[in-house]
């Protein structure tokens, strides 16, 4: 089966993620990404694949996936039953650990931690317990205070007793199933001039010549790998920016259409409402009022909508 490919993205002023999934059940979702992955599971028993790992886990479970390793969890059942099974996702960019470790000597365990993560880890229990401890601090409603608390778990692994999970043949065999070219390196091309200019006319043409592809092999990958066309997406960004701006400033809608990326104010409207089911005045009036922090919080259990939309055709 070949892997979906998850496009992880980052909040706003934040070098890590956090997500924070709670559910019946987790089901089987193979799939990759270029960032480094801590994941603890809770409540939760089934099966864990890594690569060409295969073992049932149970318990506090913590494992940490390297780069662009196929990966899934697949439960059965929930330790309590009357409760939700619980995973923590914790995703970060090797290049930053790196960086983090290379001006801060007190970061160097990181390095040690990414070099014996290389085909994965699986922690002990007692390190599963010991991070579900900090739930506190990871879930924070302050960035600051998740990056402090991520950033002394990782140092404390990097020294912890931990079991490699696949073999080197597993990283051949996921890189042998991939078309030439990497397809998701090309596509990060694309993603990263959207993010970087998503409120500009931005061109099938331009983005397709930034990934070296065909403008219509982009749109394949695009569908293939997110789930949705190259124009679909960057409409998306576009509410999503917008979206934070009614609810974080008191700025016209006109100036936030722009800075959106939509000159004009009637396809604005129209592009929103058929995206978010409401206007961006309705949405605004939402908002009034909320507390920030509270919206910040239900960030954290705001899942990658790439992986979301190949889950959803799946069921279907």
């Amino acid at each position: 089966m070949k892997p979906a490919y998850e496009h992880v993205t980052m909040d706003a002023g934040c070098s890590i993620r956090v997500f924070h999934r709670k559910l019946p059940r987790i089901p089987f979702e193979w799939h990759h990404h270029p960032e480094y992955e801590l994941t603890l599971t809770m409540n939760s028993r089934g099966k864990r694949y890594i690569g060409d790992s295969i073992v049932e886990y149970e318990g506090d479970d913590l494992v940490l996936v390297p780069p662009d390793l196929p990966h899934t969890w697949s439960s059965n059942k929930s330790i309590d039953a009357g409760a939700p099974q619980v995973a923590i996702v914790i995703w970060f960019s090797g290049d930053w650990a790196r960086r983090l470790a290379d001006c801060c000597p007190e970061y160097e365990p990181l390095r040690r931690l990414l070099r014996r993560g290389a085909s994965g880890l699986a922690f002990t229990q007692e390190a599963g317990e010991a991070v579900s401890r900090r739930l506190g601090a990871l879930l924070s409603q302050s960035p600051r205070a998740r990056l402090g608390a991520v950033l002394d778990i990782l140092c404390e692994l990097a020294d912890m007793d931990a079991a490699p999970l696949a073999s080197p043949r597993a990283f051949d065999k996921a890189q042998a199933g991939r078309p030439s070219g990497h397809e998701p390196e090309r596509i990060n091309r694309a993603l990263g001039v959207i993010d970087a200019r998503f409120a500009e006319r931005l061109t099938l043409r331009e983005l397709a010549e930034a990934a070296t592809l065909s403008e219509r092999t982009l749109n394949r990958y695009f569908a293939q790998h997110l789930g949705e066309s190259v124009g679909k997406y960057l409409n998306r960004v576009r509410i999503g920016h917008a979206c934070r701006m009614l609810s974080d400033t008191s700025w016209p809608v006109s100036v936030i259409a722009s800075q959106s990326g939509f000159p004009n104010v009637a396809n604005f409207n129209r592009q929103f409402r058929a995206l978010k089911h409401t206007t961006p005045a309705a949405y605004r009036r939402e908002f009034a009022g909320t507390n920030r922090a509270l919206q910040d919080a239900s960030s954290l259990e705001t899942r990658s909508p790439s992986l979301e939309k190949h889950a959803a055709a799946a069921s279907r």
